[in-house]
């Protein structure tokens, strides 16, 4: 285990790469606690730039500028996984970094992370390395039935996956990527759901309640608590993710995205190093938000409550839905993440609705 930096006093300021709705609510979540923010992003018009004057625009490969970016910042995070491995490890030799890129570089290529995830103990889908068109035939057949053909990197919302019904499938369906693969079993779910868990600079763990989570053409319509998962349930799925952060030596807010069988078995799907969209429900329904919890961790400080003080449902607001604003700020908690552009299937900002407290 690495030394731990020194705590960041209000005051200080934390570094974020990458400027999209995730920094956006970060830096807000950070201003809160009297934190500034250094937004780093490899284009001007980010939305998290319309929130703190601290910002640098840069290439995520650059070393050159990371280093000046390192050099403004007491404590650095990222706000989504696909970056560089190696740029976010330059960043940490100069600063500390949470989570690091030790967590970066499992959770962003899917075949590592599933190895992963199998050498913990825990359930997956069964799973194929596949690095050409043979390969992915014959991991076809292993399957033994249909399977979901996956890029190992760089995959979003339903991008870089197709499902295959047969070895001639997966064998097209690699051709078209071009890139190293994997495919994994199909697996015959009831729903999804997903905890939203912290550790901090200590080793302290806590996680909120876990959500159902509903898609529409891959893309998250919308989350639930409570979910449909019962007493025994959530402490399963809870000690699920502690084991995960406990094993990356984890700092920070990170997912564990579930798929709950039939008969009520918790498999591991994926595992997001930073805060998800599956967690937008906490900035109302808690007291300390996904986002603050986030930047606690980063900035050495005690993690917050994570207790429920109410049912929320949160529904992402996709593409040309935004225009209908002045509507949905009626209905709940909106929030607008600040785009420019409302494209098809592009998450444009979410609303929240909470409702009075039940209990399991």
């Amino acid at each position: 285990m690495k030394t731990l930096a020194k705590q960041v006093a209000p005051g200080g300021t934390i570094g974020i790469v990458g400027g999209g709705q995730l920094g956006r609510m970060l830096a807000m979540a950070a201003a809160r606690l009297g934190l500034k923010t250094c937004i780093y992003n490899d284009a001007p018009d980010a939305p998290a730039f319309q929130v703190t004057p601290n910002v640098l625009v840069g290439a995520y490969d650059d070393l050159d500028a990371l280093a000046g970016f390192a050099g403004r910042c007491d404590a650095v995070t990222f706000e989504f996984e696909n970056l560089p491995a190696h740029a976010i490890a330059h960043l940490e030799s100069r600063v500390a970094v949470r989570p690091g890129a030790h967590a970066l570089a499992i959770a962003q290529d899917r075949l590592s992370e599933k190895s992963f995830i199998e050498k913990l103990g825990l359930k997956t889908a069964p799973f194929f390395e596949v690095s050409s068109a043979q390969q992915a035939r014959e991991a076809f057949a292993q399957a033994g039935g249909k399977a979901i053909l996956k890029t190992r990197r760089f995959g979003y919302d339903g991008k870089g996956q197709g499902k295959v019904a047969s070895a001639d499938d997966a064998a097209k369906v690699f051709e078209g990527f071009r890139a190293p693969a994997i495919l994994e079993g199909f697996v015959d779910f009831a729903y999804e759901a997903s905890v939203i868990a912290a550790r901090g600079a200590d080793g302290a763990f806590a996680a909120y309640d876990p959500p159902q989570n509903d898609h529409e053409n891959h893309i998250l319509r919308r989350s639930t608590v409570p979910s449909r998962l019962n007493a025994a349930q959530v402490e399963e799925a809870k000690a699920i993710a502690r084991k995960i952060g406990d094993a990356l030596d984890y700092v920070g807010v990170f997912a564990v995205e579930l798929f709950v069988a039939a008969d009520g078995a918790l498999l591991v799907n994926e595992i997001a190093p930073r805060v998800h969209n599956t967690g937008h429900w906490t900035i109302e329904a808690c007291q300390c938000s996904q986002f603050e919890q986030h930047i606690r961790a980063v900035a050495g400080w005690p993690l917050g409550a994570v207790e429920r003080h109410a049912d929320a449902v949160m529904e992402n607001i996709i593409g040309a839905e935004a225009d209908a604003w002045e509507s949905l700020s009626k209905s709940g908690a909106l929030h607008l993440y600040g785009k420019s552009e409302a494209r098809i299937g592009r998450k444009m900002g979410h609303v929240t609705r909470l409702k009075p407290l039940t209990k399991a």
